[in-house]
């Protein structure tokens, strides 16, 4: 093997000192029926030792491999550099992107974890599941319907990154429940719920888990989805759950609402949920925006032109430019908004979520942050759909909108 890169020697220090957390090795460099498509690493504890698990996901199975602590390193890189074009690597402290070009030469970008640092010295049980929302070997019966699941609780292999994404927006759920009201029913609304993974998930966790007085509605615009859904639903018992086809800029059927989940809803639709979850005066909103057209053509700006003349760079920038404008007319609102990746990057570049708590925001902390948006939006030369949506609430928060 090469002389040894730096991010080499980084997953070297990384598993030495016992700081390396995972990591999942993709795309393959040739078609090569006898390697995984995928590889995931993880750290386990077996017999009081420290191993580093290889799980191979190889048509729609799953084998494991444990390497000792010592040769874990060697045994990574080799079989990275051999086999795949791309890394995700994380340790307490860092998060690691390996990328391959043709020729074999490795681009690497960094940033801080994302991860919370473990307490030095835990022991990593084999056995230990991750404490998830819902656990594997615990048969969810909407899992089961929805094919991520067998009857005895597996989650069954091809399925894993649903099973993932399914449990990240469940704890993504729990962190804001303590801003909805706990002495009453909690009326939810699921715009664009497609097929309603989610729904039933969050359903299975309010209603069944948690026994909280819940009333869900799934919307989307696909009348062979909602029968679907519908049925489901009927299956499982979830009688405060219901699925209706419609367009979201023309539901009207609440006048209030507690809690608003919008993913992948495509554009302005996006756009349009914010609007009426705002309208609602929802305690939480969560929303996952899809493809973002509407600022494309509209943004304008000189200085930035090296950037904006090459069509992918602009359509990149436009998607974070149109989620900063949502998050800050959710801020001058009165929401406090975070910005959090939904999914790892390596499953779908549509990963930002966005999640806002409404709080008791003052006059003056809306005026500044309108002040802000103002020269944020003459910069890029833009109308936003959303602004126009909103106009009336902005207008109450902060005077004449200009």
């Amino acid at each position: 093997m090469e002389s040894k890169e730096q991010w080499q020697r980084d997953v070297e220090l990384w598993v030495a000192e016992g700081r390396l957390k995972g990591a999942t090795f993709s795309q393959l460099r040739r078609k090569d029926g006898g390697i995984p498509a995928k590889t995931v690493i993880r750290p386990v504890e077996l017999k009081g030792s420290l191993h580093y698990q290889f799980q191979y996901y190889k048509d729609n199975k799953v084998t494991h491999e444990n390497v000792p602590q010592a040769q874990a390193a060697e045994r990574m890189a080799e079989w990275l550099i051999l086999h795949y074009r791309q890394a995700l690597i994380r340790s307490d402290d860092a998060d690691m992107q390996v990328l391959f070009n043709k020729k074999g030469k490795a681009a690497v970008l960094s940033k801080p974890s994302a991860l919370a640092p473990e307490a030095k010295g835990e022991a990593l049980a084999h056995n230990r599941q991750k404490q998830r929302v819902v656990q594997e070997g615990e048969a969810a019966p909407f899992l089961v319907e929805l094919g991520i699941m067998t009857k005895d609780g597996q989650v069954i292999a091809k399925k894993q990154d649903k099973f993932r994404q399914i449990n990240r927006f469940l704890e993504m759920v729990t962190d804001v429940l303590p801003h909805l009201p706990a002495d009453r029913e909690i009326t939810i609304v699921d715009f664009g719920c497609g097929k309603s993974y989610l729904t039933f998930a969050l359903y299975h966790l309010l209603a069944v888990k948690q026994g909280r007085r819940i009333s869900v509605v799934g919307l989307d615009l696909k009348a062979d989805v909602i029968a679907f859904c519908t049925e489901l639903a009927e299956k499982l018992g979830y009688d405060r759950l219901r699925f209706q086809v419609g367009d979201i800029a023309d539901y009207k059927d609440q006048s209030e609402v507690d809690m608003v989940v919008t993913l992948h809803a495509c554009d302005t639709a996006t756009d349009a949920a914010l609007a009426k979850a705002v309208e609602w005066g929802a305690s939480v909103i969560l929303s996952v925006p899809c493809c973002q057209h509407e600022l494309f053509k509209q943004i304008a700006n000189e200085t930035m032109k090296p950037l904006l003349s090459h069509g992918l760079l602009r359509e990149r920038f436009t998607a974070l430019a149109t989620d900063a404008i949502r998050t800050q007319l959710l801020e001058v609102l009165g929401y406090r908004t975070q910005l959090l990746e939904f999914i790892d990057p390596e499953h779908t570049p549509k990963n930002m979520l966005i999640r806002a708590v409404k709080t008791a925001g003052g006059k003056s902390d809306a005026d500044v942050k309108w002040q802000e948006y103002v020269a944020f939006r003459g910069m890029l030369q833009v109308s936003p759909y959303l602004e126009r949506a909103l106009e009336e609430r902005l207008r109450q928060a902060i005077g004449d909108v200009k």
